[in-house]
């Protein structure tokens, strides 16, 4: 049968129809989305200009901050825009784009979260081996890695999605592309289609979830025979990625472990890996963490010192 695409433009139906509950998201996204540049900002400057850079956990979290950065910035200025707009539109190639570069980026969060829980895992369980394991070409080959797997993850999302008919229905239940709701709009049967999305999301998340859980298990495991302080120590720094973690995979998981079907509630759980997570991201990091506290210090102290003479 002949692939037909009558569709040039989607409407997306956001977060809600009322003007008022819009007005009062706009004002609220916008001050998350100068929360999420100041924040992440804050932590890649830090770190660049620190020794930290030097150290493999900063390392990753300075590329966990670009990523994070360049994550929002697909969705949130469209989001925002568009609460403040009486029809909510998005071109067809606009909306492929859209979807190819967020799973490219939040698969690449998935894989540089893995990276560090690896780090974590070496340092505390393998403190002798650390600094040849995770040597600087290590942690840039893991870095590669998990930009490789975002691209060969988003591509098959991609092409999954750029071969469905649309000839029809053109609104998406949504306020950002992506695969489920566009299954929904297919003139075709899209069962087997949705299988291999909970395949290549889903069950990747779910999988990779699991380790990064396992991981730090076995971490906190290992550090019951620790001194107090070095313990601390540990508990303090697993304690941060572990809050990261979930508040990033447990929506995920949620929409995309399931077969191919949309809910009103998908909405709100991908406000959090989309806005949220990326917004307490540099907060968890940061307070929960006396190294990354003191390179603030120390880096912005430095800065003002040198305005003020």
């Amino acid at each position: 049968m002949e692939n037909k695409n009558n569709v040039t433009v989607f409407i997306l139906l956001g977060l809600s129809q009322n003007k008022n509950i819009e007005i009062f998201c706009f004002v609220l996204f916008l001050f998350c989305y100068i929360a999420i540049w100041v924040g992440n900002l804050l932590i890649v400057i830090s770190i660049v200009c620190s020794p930290l850079i030097d150290q493999p956990m900063y390392f990753f979290l300075n590329y966990l901050s670009l990523s994070d950065l360049c994550y929002t910035s697909t969705v949130t200025p469209k989001l925002m825009t568009d609460l403040l707009a009486e029809r909510k539109t998005i071109s067809y190639s606009n909306c492929m784009t859209q979807l190819f570069i967020l799973h490219f980026l939040g698969a690449i969060d998935i894989f540089i979260l893995t990276g560090m829980a690896y780090d974590r895992y070496v340092a505390i369980c393998k403190p002798l081996h650390y600094t040849i394991i995770m040597s600087r070409p290590k942690c840039n080959t893991i870095v590669i890695a998990c930009c490789t797997g975002g691209l060969i993850h988003s591509a098959s999302q991609f092409l999954l999605t750029i071969f469905l008919p649309f000839c029809g229905p053109n609104e998406i239940d949504h306020y950002f592309c992506d695969v489920y709701p566009l299954l929904k709009l297919a003139c075709m049967d899209t069962y087997r289609i949705g299988l291999l999305v909970v395949v290549n999301s889903g069950l990747i998340a779910l999988v990779t979830f699991v380790i990064l859980m396992a991981s730090y298990f076995l971490i906190l495991h290992t550090v019951r025979d620790y001194p107090a302080e070095s313990r601390t120590k540990a508990l303090s720094t697993c304690s941060s990625h572990i809050i990261v973690v979930v508040l990033f995979f447990v929506p995920v998981l949620f929409i995309y472990i399931r077969p191919a079907e949309t809910f009103p509630e998908d909405k709100v759980f991908a406000l959090f890996y989309t806005i949220i997570a990326p917004m307490f991201n540099p907060l968890i990091y940061t307070l929960r963490n006396l190294e990354m506290k003191n390179a603030v210090k120390k880096v912005w102290y430095h800065q003002f010192l040198k305005k003020g003479q």
